[in-house]
């Protein structure tokens, strides 16, 4: 790995390639003719090209162009708002980096919300149909087609595509975009394309591959280091003073802080739009009504306001309304209206949100935590670094000077804060990404090329849990189950438990179930009617499981007309962009199983019954290393971690039965099991002896119980 001593400046010689491209670029723009239609420009088009040679971005155009005709690596800075992320992409296609049918340019993003967005942006800048020309791909869901030529898509889409083309042959260029928020995915991606890039080279048999590392805020070294001294260009962005203010004290309840504060800017402050972070979609719903409710108890002689939401679940139509303008004056010569945006840290660096003046800033982002000690993995809400306090103060001033108020003290942020956010790679479980790079064929998982390698511990505990579900032989090499496994776009757990379920004949129920999962809550329960949205809830109450009770509402959904689902879900306080994304999941793991020949079967009767047993079993197939167990004092025991934990009180379980599996553990304030399914003795040791080892079992009351149990199946086997 080279250091910094062998960091490259730009090698800004005019050589052949780079005349013919600037030559390309300048025929292009100044052509009547769209040259990936073939039709003439929109006006649209012009007025739209007129603001995009107007981004700082243009002024670095011809520098880039020769940084990556030099070079196969080059790392941009670019500031938030300089234009990188839609630019760059666009400069790369249009001189010549990609043909239709033939290769292809890459633009990854860590969140679903910005490929899609990004996506949509790009190709009315190019005056192309999405789906053609500009294309998309994240999980679940691919709008692009052979004919592709800018295809944005999440990083994890990018590692997936790389485990049946090792080489990623299709892509000539591959952006890697907000690199420094270092998901777990980038970050096995960039080790990825250290091992590609070699066998990429010009004259090769896929042709040399180029990477163009970009990020808003970058440790510029690091990455520098990492990618073997690479060149460095920075892009400016336009930006303008923001007045940054504290809170005196710490805030109890930030999330009514913040509304208060959004009020009371709405109230005081001159025009400009409102952008407030928050942590995830309940509380950004909650926000959202509660300042409309403000805005409306103004009255109509205060200036119109309007609110939208943006998290990554929510649909792409309902994303971009984000992008409107805010209202104009409710009478000729009044003051203008506003817009807040209320959003997740996508907003942070992912999106620019034109107009944005205010921001407020609670100081918290919903992070994931893994101990590997007791195999839990949480998104917990934590408090954000100082230089995603820095980004997000920065969006206050993209177009003129703005506010950003701090609902925190400024010691808090000087004390209390990192200056970086911890990568993923340090924080989460690795079993996928075990998987995935044992797919990929490598092996050495100490030795590959991770910018911060994650702890040995943790990468114990991922081949223990691949070996243990059958994904890992005992040498640690990838059976026919795992290969399978990783052809799933799922937790390992999740894989092996479609794969198991045909065994039971409930392939259909599981794949519903699984699908549900994958999606955020679909039971609703707003607190001004939660009896009746529990009352709703109870007529698909399962008893024994609550993944039953997601199968029947599920179910339910799939029996109503489509023109009258929405009215369907609002009814049952169901929440619909989350089941009928269920439904979109569904249709792509069901054409998965069938291209892997896993047949589709269903446990359901005549009468209209599922066998519970059969899908409680299937569960239990995937699930026995997440088990708990009543003890006689009442409480239930983690089994082999020793946890003590309770069943979350939104659970449809009733009474407190003896064994439980569950598919997530919430470290709040209390230790919540989430997802909870009855199960049995019996059926663990029969699915799992290998990990119910007697031998190298904790003493606890479970062990006792399972010891009964592998009597009892002793006796069964010798009366067979």
């Amino acid at each position: 790995m080279g250091g910094t001593d062998r960091k490259r400046k730009l090698n800004l010689s005019t050589d052949e390639t780079v005349k013919q491209q600037k030559s390309t670029l300048d025929a292009r723009q100044s052509s009547s003719i769209n040259p990936w239609t073939s039709q003439p420009y929109s006006s649209r088009y012009q007025s739209i090209l007129q603001t995009r040679l107007k981004l700082p971005v243009y002024q670095f155009q011809s520098q880039l162009l020769e940084a990556v005709a030099s070079n196969q690596i080059v790392v941009v800075e670019g500031e938030t708002g300089s234009g990188k992320t839609t630019q760059i992409p666009q400069f790369l296609v249009e001189v010549g980096y990609a043909t239709p049918g033939n290769n292809c340019v890459a633009c990854t993003q860590p969140r679903r919300v910005a490929a899609t967005s990004i996506a949509t942006r790009v190709a009315d800048e190019m005056d192309v149909t999405l789906g053609g020309t500009v294309g998309y791909t994240i999980r679940f869901e691919d709008v692009s087609s052979e004919e592709t030529v800018l295809k944005f898509l999440t990083d994890g889409m990018l590692l997936r595509e790389a485990m049946n083309d090792p080489l990623l042959s299709r892509y000539s260029v591959i952006v890697l975009d907000e690199a420094h928020e270092r998901t777990l995915a980038t970050d096995v991606l960039m080790g990825l394309l250290m091992e590609v890039i070699p066998k990429r080279t010009k004259g090769s048999k896929y042709g040399e591959l180029k990477v163009v590392v970009m990020s808003a805020t970058l440790d510029a070294a690091k990455f520098q280091e990492y990618f073997n001294g690479a060149p460095l260009l920075k892009v400016p962005g336009r930006t303008f003073p923001v007045e940054v203010f504290y809170t005196a004290e710490p805030e109890r309840n930030y999330v009514e802080a913040a509304v208060r504060t959004a009020i009371q800017i709405h109230k005081c402050e001159g025009p400009g739009d409102i952008l407030v972070f928050l942590t995830g979609e309940q509380e950004i719903e909650q926000a959202c009504e509660e300042i409309r409710g403000g805005a409306m108890d103004m009255g109509k002689d205060a200036p119109e306001l309007v609110v939208y939401p943006l998290y990554s679940s929510l649909p792409p139509a309902q994303q971009r309304k984000i992008f409107s303008a805010a209202p104009g004056p409710r009478v000729v010569g009044g003051p203008p209206g506003r817009k807040v945006v209320v959003s997740t840290n996508i907003a942070e660096t992912s999106l620019t949100i034109d107009g944005i003046v205010y921001v407020i800033d609670p100081g918290f982002s919903k992070q994931k935590v893994y101990n590997p000690r007791i195999r839990v993995e949480s998104l917990l809400v934590s408090p954000i670094s100082r230089a995603s306090a820095r980004q997000r103060s920065g969006r206050a001033g993209r177009t003129r000077p703005g506010k950003c108020f701090r609902l925190y003290t400024e010691q808090s942020f000087h004390n209390d804060l990192q200056e970086t956010t911890y990568p993923e790679i340090l924080r989460s479980k690795m079993s996928n990404v075990v998987l995935t790079l044992k797919k990929l064929g490598i092996d050495d998982l100490v030795h590959f090329d991770f910018m911060d390698p994650p702890a040995p511990e943790t990468l114990m505990r991922a081949l223990e849990v691949l070996n243990y579900l059958g994904a890992l032989d005992d040498e640690g090499d990838l059976t026919d189950l795992g290969r399978q496994m990783a052809e799933l776009p799922l937790d390992p757990q999740l894989s092996k438990m479609l794969i198991s379920s045909p065994d039971y004949n409930c392939s259909e129920e599981i794949v519903s179930i699984v699908a549900a999962m994958s999606v955020p809550q679909i039971f609703m329960r707003p607190r001004e009617a939660a009896k009746a949205a529990d009352e709703a809830k109870a007529q698909f109450v399962d008893a024994t499981s609550d993944h039953i009770t997601l199968l029947n509402a599920y179910a339910a959904y799939e029996e109503v007309p489509v023109a009258e689902r929405k009215q369907w879900c609002w009814d049952n306080f169901i929440n619909d962009r989350s089941i009928s994304s269920a439904e979109s999941v569904k249709k792509q793991l069901r054409g998965i199983m069938t291209r892997l020949d896993i047949p589709l079967l269903t446990c359901r009767g005549k009468n209209g019954n599922y066998d519970t047993n059969a899908i409680r079993m299937t569960l239990t197939t995937a699930m026995y290393m997440q088990v708990a167990y009543l003890q006689r004092a009442g409480n239930y025991l983690t089994v082999k971690d020793n946890q003590i934990v309770y069943i979350h009180p939104g659970s449809s379980i009733d009474g407190k039965p003896q064994w439980v599996l569950f598919e997530e553990f919430a470290l709040t304030s209390k230790n919540y099991i989430r997802t909870v399914t009855t199960t049995k003795g019996e059926w663990l040791v029969e699915m799992a002896p290998h990990y119910f080892d007697l031998e190298n079992f904790p003493e606890c009351e479970a062990k006792d119980e399972l010891v009964l149990e592998y009597k009892k199946m002793a006796r069964r086997m010798t009366s067979k």
